[in-house]
This record gives structure tokens, C-alpha cells and sequence, in this order.
């Protein structure tokens, strides 16, 4: 029984729900991203490239033709698939680009918090010093 009251203390702890938060919307995120790139930015790129869907241009390694798909391609054999290759990694650029401005935000949030918590209190009024050289000149 307390290797479960240690796991119950161990889930229910603040930085783990944070956690799996954070990876929950992550993944969520990471969709949006997936279908920004692939629906949105990749097909104005292939249209300049020839019009024909990146995700689908390849190298073919078994003499197969340029003009089939990808999916027909690797049927007969092995390709470099290159262009999923790149749509891949725009994902992964605008993610890391992505995570990188909301690292840099909460880090500049926590700056602009710390010198606040660590201001010395300010100075007492001027009524303040009076009424305390007053109570110590009557203790005298």
C-alpha cells in the first residue's frame, strides 16, 4: 500500500498535471502546425517547383518512373522520399521556432516579476519620522 500512497502523491503533484497538460496541448499544437505546413505552405511552394504535390517528389532507387506517385513508387521499390523529408522539417522549424518565443516570453515574464518581489519597501513618510522622533524623545 504506500508504494500507491507514493505514486497518488507522485501523479497528483503540481509539475506532473502541468506536465501532461502541456504535452496534451502540445500535440494538439503540433496537428495545427502539421496542417499549416502540409495545406498551406507546402502547396505554393510545389506549384513553384512544378506543380506537382512536394510531399510526393522523390529520387527513385529501383528505376522507377518520375511520374508516378509516391505511394506507386515505393510499391516497385525503394526512394528517397525527399519532400516529405522537408515538409517534416518546416514542421519541426516552426515548432522549435514556436516554443522558442514562448520559452523567450514566460523568461522575460519572470524578469519583469522578480525585481517587483525584491523592491525594498518604501521609505516612511514624512509623518512617520515625525511621530517616531517624538515617541523617542519622550522615552528619554
Amino acid at each position: 500500500m504506500a508504494v500507491l500512497q507514493e505514486f497518488k502523491d507522485f501523479a497528483m503533484k503540481g509539475n506532473v498535471v502541468d506536465l501532461a497538460v502541456g504535452v496534451i496541448i502540445g500535440a494538439a499544437f503540433g496537428k495545427i502546425v502539421d496542417s499549416l505546413v502540409t495545406d498551406v505552405i507546402m502547396p505554393p511552394i510545389g506549384m513553384l517547383l512544378g506543380g506537382l504535390d512536394f510531399a510526393n517528389y522523390y529520387l527513385p532507387l529501383n528505376g522507377q518512373a518520375a511520374n508516378l506517385s509516391l505511394v506507386e513508387a515505393k510499391k516497385l521499390g525503394a526512394v528517397v522520399a525527399y519532400g516529405n523529408f522537408f515538409t517534416i522539417l518546416l514542421n519541426f522549424i516552426i515548432l522549435a521556432f514556436v516554443i522558442f518565443q514562448m520559452v523567450r516570453l514566460v523568461a522575460k515574464l519572470r524578469r519583469d516579476e522578480a525585481p517587483a518581489a525584491a523592491a525594498e519597501p518604501a521609505p516612511p513618510s514624512e509623518d512617520i519620522v515625525l511621530l517616531r522622533e517624538i515617541r523617542d524623545s519622550l522615552r528619554k
